[in-house]
């Protein structure tokens, strides 16, 4: 459903407000291509699984590798061992006669082949072990950067659905019921709203004002809506509820800043945005007079925005405060 007061979420992110008093709202996201960011993540995530198989691979083989040092290691000390003593025994075997002492030889040219080739395996281990150590800072290096991209890219589009979900959760709010599907930042247990009373409609022109004591009130207007009033009053004011309500949205909107909206029943709702610290959860119920927020500061001063709302229209809130 559409109403005439409420713009585009595309509008609502890229206009600037042109109303009497400046709201401290967040800037939006960045607004991404949703084709675009699904090939671009899709690309990072095969070169990802690349990396993360090419590592996978070079730490396998690392592990094979050392196991295979070891051996040899252990298996070059041991005819290392044996060529020391077959060495020194020098020509003790000539004693035994001419043929000992070839076997002899011959024996000590074989161990000092075998030895020669154990130590050339193991510097071939070595080397390639240290290649693969080279491959994995490689992978490391190149890992980390795509890792952050995805997480931006992730970021990006979580903040993207946030703002539609805000926009969505803004809309409802004002239709009555609409908790049953949506969790907001603020959250709260799904639940359904309570049947309104007419009540709220007996206080026009004697309302009293979500601000305690003295403050600045003038004229306003938002992006899309209808007559508003802005009400400057020191920083950290608590920001109370004109009427018993249950919270149908508490959450960052556009232009709106930090948001609370109340449904009193009866098609009624009031509006307090500009907040600084929102102190309630949609779906609560909230008695007249509660603290809802406290006020924010902002280079244009602390100033509540506030709305009346009938349905889908906005009232004069002047009128219902009696000014």
């Amino acid at each position: 459903m559409k109403y005439p007061w409420l713009p585009p979420l595309s509008v609502l992110l890229l206009a600037v407000s042109a109303s009497a008093v400046t709201l401290d709202a967040p800037a939006p996201p960045p607004v991404v291509e949703p084709r675009a960011q699904d090939v671009l993540g899709a690309d990072l995530e095969r070169e990802l699984a690349t990396l993360e198989r090419d590592e996978a691979k070079a730490k396998q083989e690392l592990a094979e590798l050392a196991h295979e040092s070891e051996l040899l290691k252990a298996r070059t000390l041991a005819r290392g061992r044996a060529y020391a003593r077959l060495a020194r025994a020098g020509l003790l075997p000539v004693g035994g006669g001419f043929q000992a002492f070839v076997e002899h030889a011959a024996r000590l040219e074989r161990l000092h082949r075998s030895l020669s080739r154990d130590l050339a395996q193991e510097r071939q281990v070595a080397e390639r072990r240290a290649v693969l150590a080279k491959q994995l800072v490689s992978i490391t290096s190149r890992r980390g950067p795509l890792q952050a991209q995805q997480r931006a890219m992730s970021q990006a589009e979580t903040a993207l659905l946030a703002a539609r979900d805000r926009d969505q959760a803004f809309e409802r709010a004002f239709m009555g019921g609409g908790f049953d599907d949506h969790t907001a930042v603020y959250g709260a247990p799904p639940s359904s709203l309570a049947a309104g009373s007419t009540g709220f409609a007996a206080l026009k022109g004697s309302l009293p004002f979500p601000l305690a004591g003295r403050s600045e009130i003038r004229s306003a207007r938002r992006n899309g809506s209808g007559p508003g009033l802005s009400m400057r009053a020191p920083g950290g004011a608590a920001v109370r509820a004109v009427f018993p309500g249950r919270v149908a949205f508490a959450d960052s909107y556009a232009d709106y800043g930090r948001t609370v909206i109340l449904d009193h029943g009866g098609g009624y709702y009031t509006v307090s945005a500009n907040l600084g610290e929102i102190e309630v959860k949609v779906g609560e119920d909230v008695k007249g007079g509660a603290r809802i927020a406290t006020l924010s500061g902002g280079s244009a001063g602390s100033t509540l925005y506030f709305e009346v709302r009938i349905g889908q229209e906005t009232a004069d809130p002047a009128e219902w405060f009696g000014i």
